[in-house]
């Protein structure tokens, strides 16, 4: 980001693609977890675990995955940024334990970010056919260890989980690192100039503001969504 003389803000090192395509990840996922929210917490009558709105909440999962893999490409500090968002998604586990401790975060979107940024670092000069090979091998393993239980804790963030396995938001390395490969596969080929493939010089509006800043607000979406659902729930619709 720099400053032009005019004082305004000028995005000028981001790729405007990438952020408009995370901002509507980020509603969509938004989107889920209101839904979420007023099913668990309120008892209202969604199906957001069936048809439509399953599938629109995995599609929110896996673009984010897939641009994480790509801005990988684009980043040259992954180990640290890696290690940063491992670490606030054991912060959502310790969190989500506290509140909801029967089905807390156990490894759920940011740990697989997290984990994924710091195994891209050590493997990212692989080339792409071996990465492409990865990624589906890895694909293929996560759904055949979808129909596998075992009886140990251990080996979640893997994919391999216990018959009574409960959480609110769980992306295991297998399959969902495999999405995240390919995005870095994308990120080498497609972007290997580090720049936009469209010919826009403007980074603004709504939804490309999100995408660049959209870390901030996932961590502050829920507690946002679950203070406004308290106060018309408990408040404005109590004697109605």
């Amino acid at each position: 980001m720099v400053i032009s003389k005019s004082g305004q803000r000028q995005y000028s090192n981001r790729i405007i693609e990438i952020d408009f395509l995370r901002g509507i990840a980020l509603i969509l996922m938004m989107l889920f977890h209101f839904l979420y929210d007023l099913q668990e917490f309120y008892n209202i009558p969604i199906p957001y675990w069936n048809n439509f709105w399953y599938y629109e909440g995995k599609t929110s999962a896996i673009l984010f995955m897939f641009l994480a893999g790509i801005s990988c490409t684009l980043s040259k500090n992954n180990l640290i940024r890696g290690c940063k968002i491992f670490l606030i998604g054991m912060l959502l586990t310790i969190g989500s334990y506290i509140f909801m401790p029967g089905e807390y975060i156990r490894f759920g979107i940011l740990h697989l970010l997290g984990l994924s940024m710091i195994i891209f670092h050590f493997i990212k000069k692989i080339p792409h056919v071996w990465s492409g090979a990865l990624a589906l091998i890895i694909i293929i393993l996560g759904n055949m260890m979808n129909h596998i239980t075992i009886n140990t804790w251990i080996l979640i963030p893997l994919g391999l989980i216990h018959g009574d396995f409960v959480s609110m938001d769980y992306y295991p390395l297998f399959p969902w690192f495999g999405v995240f490969l390919i995005g870095t596969i994308i990120g080498k080929v497609v972007y290997k100039d580090k720049k936009s493939i469209f010919h826009i010089k403007r980074n603004r509006g709504f939804i490309n503001f999100m995408g660049r800043h959209s870390l901030f607000i996932y961590l502050i979406h829920q507690p946002i969504f679950l203070s406004l659902l308290y106060v018309i729930f408990h408040f404005i619709l109590k004697d109605r």
